[in-house]
């Protein structure tokens, strides 16, 4: 079942936070509509609280999942919403968003979570913007696992999140010790990720921080957990459309993607309400390359943190 382990590369968001990037890599650039994925977490005690400044979006929705803690979403549509462990905060990027995401407290301990993209198709990636956030999410029973779905559908639930594609999102939790066998659309690949404890998948353990890739054709993902394990899930037909990611920036054209960055820099993204400190400069544009890595989720910011 398992055709791929894909190793992550650690990235830098600076303030002390390091993140493990597993999409996009060299092996494997997506699974369905699925384009990044970073990984982190959890965060020691004391850890420098996390501070992204404002930065912008295009074409893309951003999924924020949290396993453990809180992070503080503010964006330029005037949105400010607390997102913790079990609620999604879903952001549509569409024609052009901006957003901050701060840790509440003073330190981020015990922080963990994932931050993903999904790309969307050509016809609606200049959708309005838009941000929604679930706290209350289907679960689903596989025996004695449970599976929260907070993208798409599995088995007889769907998530009530808005989205573009066919595709899958879901965290399998083990309360005890247990075998989940998933019902899912052969025509998806998939990919499963350990975030807590012990999982395998088709009786291959999967290794901390290695998304595991599983090629279309299966009807079933088969895992096994120890107790108190959790794994993410994720799939969807192969996208069907080449694109370019550089920056915060998922696009079809080197042109598009110069225009996104010159909109940025005159202000055209608007302003993010509620924060106290500038917003993030774009980096030189160097080219954008074809499912390329982008050059990486936004650095926290570098200037001197408010108390």
């Amino acid at each position: 079942m398992i055709v791929d382990l894909v190793p992550p590369r650690t990235a830098d968001l600076g303030g002390g936070m390091s993140v493990a990037r597993l999409l996009p890599r060299r092996q494997r650039r997506m699974v369905g509509p699925w384009c990044f994925l970073d990984a982190y977490g959890p965060l020691p005690d004391g850890a420098p609280r996390m501070d992204v400044a404002p930065h912008p979006h295009v074409g893309l929705q951003t999924v924020s999942w949290l396993v453990s803690g809180s992070v503080l979403h503010r964006d330029s549509l005037g949105s400010e919403q607390l997102v913790t462990a079990g609620a999604l905060g879903l952001m549509t990027a569409g024609r052009a968003i901006a957003h901050s995401e701060e840790s509440p407290g003073g330190d981020a301990s015990g922080l963990q979570g994932v931050q993903l993209w999904v790309a969307l198709p050509d016809a609606d990636r200049r959708a309005e913007p838009s941000f929604e956030h679930h706290a209350r999410l289907p679960i689903e029973g596989f025996g004695a696992a449970r599976a929260t779905i907070f993208y798409g559908s599995l088995g007889k639930s769907a998530s009530p999140a808005r989205r573009f594609l066919p595709a899958l999102g879901a965290q399998v939790a083990f309360p005890t010790a247990a075998r989940a066998t998933l019902p899912v659309d052969p025509g998806f690949e998939h990919a499963v990720l350990l975030l807590r404890g012990r999982v395998r998948a088709d009786g291959v353990d999967l290794p901390k921080e290695t998304l595991a890739y599983v090629a279309p054709d299966s009807e079933a993902l088969v895992l096994e957990g120890d107790a108190d394990s959790l794994a993410l899930v994720l799939g969807g037909a192969p996208f069907g459309e080449e694109i370019l990611m550089w920056w915060n920036f998922v696009a079809r054209t080197p042109d598009e993607m110069a225009k996104a960055r010159a909109d940025w820099e005159a202000g055209v993204f608007g302003a993010v309400p509620g924060y106290a400190g500038a917003r993030l400069p774009a980096p030189p544009l160097r080219g954008a390359v074809a499912g390329s890595e982008p050059e990486g989720r936004p650095s926290t910011r570098s200037e001197p943190r408010r108390s």
